[in-house]
């Protein structure tokens, strides 16, 4: 049997990605987030027209997309409920957001120069992806609020431990990416930790465990 239901999020699983871009006083801004989906070299990036990362994207073209593994999710859940935007929206307001301006700092992460774009990389990640910005489209109607962002891979950066000896191949097995699945974080397909943005969004938990 199925039910028909209003799904209120989509989020049916999709690795946590941290974007790092420079903000218009040159100073780096990270973000996570969890809206992307790769093909050929380029990636799509679906973002809220509001935020400072989309904001940092329109303007200067580039970013470095930084991928983390499950254990890594403290990191990512610090950073959840923080926006580079120095004026909050009414409603990011009202789910608990706050203004940080060094997102590194916050996070524990190093700031680490990129080969071809002015974005840093995460040094803490095993991958970052230095990339370029290919198209912006609103995404639905126009004024929804949201868009995607087409970039394209220009370098790849991985942790020498989870490249296959002998080859240009990233180990399957060794690689267990951070996941977000309806807000909620998972690694190696179980529960990791709750979250707080599953918290702001009043998403049921379900089968997570709160501790």
């Amino acid at each position: 049997m199925h039910r028909t239901i209003d799904l209120k999020v989509m989020y049916f699983g999709t690795p946590v990605v941290l974007i790092s871009t420079r903000n218009p006083d040159g100073s780096a801004n990270l973000a996570p987030m969890s809206s992307a989906w790769w093909l050929n070299g380029h990636c799509a990036l679906g973002l809220g027209d509001s935020a400072q990362t989309a904001a940092n994207l329109h303007r200067e073209r580039e970013c470095v997309l930084n991928l983390v593994p499950s254990d890594m999710v403290e990191v990512v859940d610090r950073l959840a409920l923080t926006t580079g935007m120095p004026e909050l929206s009414p409603r990011k307001a009202a789910m608990g957001y706050e203004f940080v301006r060094d997102k590194f700092g916050l996070a524990g992460l190093t700031e680490q120069a990129s080969d071809l774009v002015e974005a840093p990389r995460a040094a803490e990640c095993p991958v970052q992806l230095e990339c370029a910005l290919v198209q912006e489209t609103p995404l639905g109607s126009p004024g929804s609020g949201a868009s995607v962002f087409q970039v394209r891979v220009l370098r790849s950066h991985v942790a020498e431990e989870l490249v296959i000896p002998g080859t240009q191949h990233v180990d399957p097995v060794g690689w267990d990416p951070l996941v977000m699945k309806f807000c909620e974080f998972f690694g190696g397909g179980s529960a990791v930790k709750p979250s707080r943005l599953a918290e702001a969004w009043e998403m049921p938990h379900g089968g997570v465990l709160a501790h």
